[in-house]
């Protein structure tokens, strides 16, 4: 059932969690104003990496959506340095929210949704690559990391 909902489902609704938060239950302001301005600077990466992505999954004609076969397994560009750059991406969206917002709460948000991402999503679709691409995908494994 969890799977069946596409990520960026759960990104909104973490977004949505992390301001909930941080206006109910703001715990502790952890970085000053103008500073948490430095939180676009996540953002616009977390941006960056699911465009970069997106385009390589279109560039190569596969799917994106989760726990749907691929035709290929992408190893250039932004894939060169992440094995889940989309889910990367969406974590700094949400670390750049959290500084935006300046309060820890949203921080908690953050952890417990990488979390659920690496259970849900990231551990199947890497069981469906390694039984898809075998050797192939061993080799891209040892060589890039999972997130960084």
């Amino acid at each position: 059932m969890l799977n069946k909902i596409m990520p960026t489902t759960y990104l909104l609704f973490a977004i949505l969690l992390c301001v909930g938060l941080h206006i109910l239950v703001p715990i502790y302001f952890v970085i000053p104003l103008p500073w948490n301005m430095v939180g676009l600077i996540p953002i616009l990466i977390g941006i960056w990496l699911n465009l970069s992505a997106d385009r390589a999954f279109k560039q190569a004609n596969t799917t994106v959506k989760p726990f749907e076969e691929s035709s290929a397994l992408i190893q250039d560009g932004v894939f060169r340095f992440s094995r889940h750059p989309m889910y990367l991406g969406f974590v700094l969206l949400l670390f750049g929210i959290s500084m935006l917002l300046r309060s820890t709460s949203p921080y908690i948000v953050m952890i417990v949704f990488a979390w659920f991402i690496d259970r849900v999503f990231i551990q199947e679709e890497e069981r469906m690559l390694a039984a898809q691409f075998d050797e192939e995908w061993q080799g891209y494994k040892s060589r890039v990391r999972k997130w960084i």
